[in-house]
């Protein structure tokens, strides 16, 4: 069966709505509110093409996955009519593209049947007769440049497709893409080309009603673009029940390598396959793809040309590439007519033969091809590609001067300063005419924009520029504006947006404790999952029952046992070994997120930071007013050079065993096999890790003089414990954890029943209880004390024997009040680190371009 195989004659019908009465009564659609067959399909295509009438008109449709939409879609291009098929939430891209083309006939979304709306009963345009389709590349800008595409391209893009995946009329693939996004229509297309069905919905993958859906659909196939991986790691996807996937598809921008390992492999246990995918809009979509066995071998490749395309690499004599590097370029019969800027283009044929793609590539061994690098300005973020060209006209359009720039991640633009427009107003106009999300655009205000010596702008600094100041939080604010404020003032972000989470900014356990004490606070209660959970789904509660995180509870109890202990105001010993098992938790909820190896290195690296940083000033303090301790404290070596010695210098033991705790974890994790082990089995790893802490803590294995319970090698299994419980899903998991910190602490302080008796207790509410009753002042109570423990455990030392000879309870007082203010120093000094650090750049980079000016620099 064919998809379109040439412009139609007056009146005739096309293939492909005869070949969808031909798959009869097989199920064409399915809807949360029902399905459709294919004859039901057929029909309703037939009587909308005949309302559009038989003469070629100019059909404007907002892309929508919903049926009215695809009917017209179908029935328009049945009949002949070219349609510009243009972001159907977006209605200022939609009012520029209606201006720059002037439609015969627009599409208006309405309940159930959309309005179709004749604005002249003939044409205004001279149309190519193979002119199909007008699609837009850049995003929702409402640019004029649009790909036109001809019947023989969305032919040979759905049949390649259809072959490569071999889909079956026995699939049935989710709408997971809106229908304008050239990847999104081409599932329509190429599974409505083989018969297969299509799960229909505008449901998001992180919407539990979209996996409803997908389950009672029987669905076969997902397809997502790098964000669509992110939503499905955060709503569990890895532990999902999907009997009948066959595979999952990705495109619309690189996807890190550790990332395509990881779904590859988890597609290979669970029985579908994982499709890694390269194309552009101007190829109608698809022009490479890596096949299912080679993705874990060769994850940063784009694979082999689809069926019935080739590449060439054109070498780039201007330009210094590596050996075997050049621009990569596409030829076959997908690759689109050309370029269309105004209404008078849409009657041009053929204006290209190939496809420069602007990508920089190199051909490996074994034939698969590899992307290095680009040659153009253009941006690929979230799937959508973006022009920083059209952005900066945009903006002049609105009388803001502004140089744009970025990567596959984020678009930076530095904006001349303007009456009336702000940082907010700037970055709401460019995430709405980009359709971007307000995290992945930075804008800075200048007083000049960056330009080079020469004169032309300076893009390395647009990129460089440094991010805006954070908006404060409104006390007692709940509107979702309110709490994307107290996110990116406690976070000290500037990138917040309805969309993100605590973990996906980078959150810690150390900032986890003021952010939950302040959500409590504002809604009333702690949302379970609040962490990983969007910004825009934590909604304020009627109740007036308060909770606290059992996490933050544990942390202020146990610094608190271990102060008073030191008195000898009460004695209540466990606190610290409790503290490293609550740390474990917090590294395998905070740390070990979806995001890539490196960038999990990278946040242990800065938690390691935040915690020897002000143990070592602290340290040096002490060393200048006390005897306590010596260099080995100051250098959080002491435990590794005297670890028999029990004096004053064990006061530190706790700080220095996680600091190498968390040391190892690096270590670990910057073993790729080892990060994937972990995505892969993220409860056995660290049960692993408990067995082989384990063999330390019942010295089953020689390690001379390292038997005291202050070691890290003798603590490590605490931590691990801590790690498996928060990986810990189902009741079995919990029991079986639990049963294994039931069983190895007894016998670890001999003759100290009750300090095992307390770690024991606080580690069974660690793992069964994820809040615990509380009221607002203790809530603000105990979230002072858990944010401040390290700072606390470090100062005490010195704090309280200048009050204990006085009274003991104000000993235990002032120690806490003296730990919470130093934790507020050290806070303020990490916000205003990153402010320092570029105020001398931009100091140092002003100074060298004066001298340079002068002619005074030196060599």
């Amino acid at each position: 069966m064919t998809l379109l195989p040439s412009p139609p004659a007056r009146g005739s019908l096309l293939p492909l709505a005869a070949g969808l009465a031909l798959h009869g009564d097989r199920t064409a659609l399915v809807t949360a509110d029902g399905s459709l067959t294919y004859r039901e399909l057929a029909e309703r295509v037939d009587r909308t093409a005949a309302r559009l009438g038989a003469g070629r008109r100019l059909v404007l449709l907002p892309g929508a996955n919903d049926v009215a939409a695809l009917v017209v879609h179908l029935a328009a291009l049945s009949a002949g009519h070219p349609v510009l098929l243009v972001p159907g939430d977006h209605p200022e891209a939609v009012a520029a593209l209606i201006e720059a083309y002037d439609p015969d006939v627009v599409v208006r979304p309405e309940p159930g049947e959309w309005r179709i709306e004749e604005r002249r009963t003939g044409s205004a345009h001279v149309f190519h007769p193979d002119l199909a389709l007008l699609l837009s590349t850049s995003g929702s800008t409402g640019s004029p440049k649009l790909v036109r595409l001809s019947y023989e391209n969305l032919q040979a893009n759905a049949e390649s497709i259809a072959a490569y995946l071999g889909i079956r009329e026995t699939d049935r693939a989710a709408t997971t893409l809106p229908m304008h996004y050239c990847y999104g229509l081409s599932v329509l297309h190429s599974h409505l080309l083989r018969g297969a069905g299509l799960v229909l919905t505008g449901l998001s993958v992180a919407d539990a009603c979209f996996w409803d859906l997908f389950r009672s659909a029987r669905g076969t196939a997902l397809a997502g673009v790098p964000y669509t991986f992110d939503l499905l790691d955060r709503v569990g996807f890895a532990d999902m029940d999907l009997p009948h996937l066959r595979y999952v598809t990705q495109a619309g921008g690189r996807l890190a390598p550790e990332r395509v390992v990881h779904y590859a492999e988890l597609g290979q246990r669970r029985g579908w396959d994982l499709y890694v995918m390269y194309g552009q809009t101007e190829a109608t979509a698809r022009m490479a793809y890596l096949p299912p066995e080679r993705a874990v071998t060769c994850p940063g490749a784009i694979g082999i040309p689809v069926p019935g395309g080739s590449f060439t690499l054109e070498p780039l004599p201007d330009e210094e590439t590596a050996a075997g590097v050049g621009e990569l370029v596409y030829a076959g019969p997908n690759v689109m007519l050309g370029y269309a800027h105004t209404a008078d283009d849409l009657a041009l044929g053929r204006t290209v033969d190939v496809l420069r793609t602007g990508d920089l590539a190199r051909r490996t061994d074994d034939g698969l091809y590899e992307i290095v690098g680009r040659r153009s300005r253009f941006l690929k973020i979230l799937g959508l590609r973006i022009d920083p060209q059209q952005v900066e006209a945009m903006l002049d359009r609105h009388g803001v001067r502004a140089l744009c720039a970025g990567d596959d991640e984020r678009i930076a633009v530095a904006a001349a300063r303007r009456p009336g427009w702000d940082v907010r107003r700037i970055r709401r106009r460019v995430t709405q005419e980009c359709g971007l999300p307000a995290r992945a655009v930075d804008v800075r205000l200048v007083d000049e924009l960056p330009r080079l010596a020469n004169g032309k702008p300076d893009y390395t600094a647009v990129r460089d520029v440094p991010r805006a100041p954070a908006p404060v939080a409104d006390s007692g604010g709940a509107s979702t504006e309110d709490l994307c404020a107290l996110y990116a003032r406690v976070l000290d972000r500037t990138d917040v947006t309805p969309d993100s989470s605590f973990v996906g900014l980078g959150g810690d356990s150390l900032s986890y404790v003021e952010m939950s004490v302040q959500l409590e606070e504002r809604l009333g209660h702690l949302p379970p999952g609040w962490h990983t959970a969007p910004i825009r789904e934590l909604k304020r509660s009627a109740r007036r029952r308060r909770a606290m995180e059992t996490s933050v509870a544990l942390r202020a109890l146990a610094i608190v046992a271990v102060v008073g202990t030191h008195i000898r105001l009460f004695e209540i010993r466990g606190g610290a070994h409790l503290l490293l098992a609550v740390a474990g938790f917090n590294f395998a909820r905070f740390l070990l997120t979806s995001a890539e190896r490196r960038d999990r290195l990278r946040r242990t690296g800065r938690g390691i930071a935040r915690i020897a940083l002000p143990s070592m000033a602290w340290t040096a303090f002490a060393l200048l007013v006390s005897d306590d301790y010596d260099l080995g404290n100051l250098l959080l070596l002491h435990n590794l050079l005297n670890p028999q010695d029990m004096g004053s210098g064990i006061h530190l033991w706790f700080v220095e065993a996680l600091v190498y705790i968390l040391l190892t974890m690096v270590l670990l994790f910057a073993v790729p096999a080892v990060d994937r082990a972990e995505r892969r089995f993220p409860y056995g790893l660290p049960l692993a890790l408990v067995g082989l802490g384990l063999l330390t803590r019942y010295e089953l294995i020689g390690l001379p003089d390292r038997t005291q319970i202050t070691d890290a090698v003798t603590v490590f299994w605490l931590f691990a414990l801590g790690w498996a419980a928060a990986r810990s899903r189902t009741q079995w998991q919990r029991l079986l954890v639990t049963c294994a910190g039931l069983a190895t602490v007894p016998g670890f302080f001999p003759d100290e029943p009750r300090r095992e008796a307390f770690v024991m207790a606080g580690f069974a509410l660690l793992v069964w209880l994820p809040t615990l009753p509380s009221t607002r002042r203790l809530n603000q109570l105990a979230g002072l004390l858990a944010g401040s423990s390290l700072s606390i455990y470090l100062t005490h030392w010195q704090i309280y024997p200048l009050f204990d000879q006085i009274s003991e309870p104000l000993a235990l007082v002032m120690s806490l009040v003296f730990g919470v203010a130093y934790a507020w120093a050290v806070a303020g000094l990490i916000r205003r680190f990153p402010e320092f650090v570029a105020s001398v750049r931009r100091g140092s980079g002003s100074l060298l371009r004066r001298r340079r000016r002068s002619g005074r620099t030196r060599c």
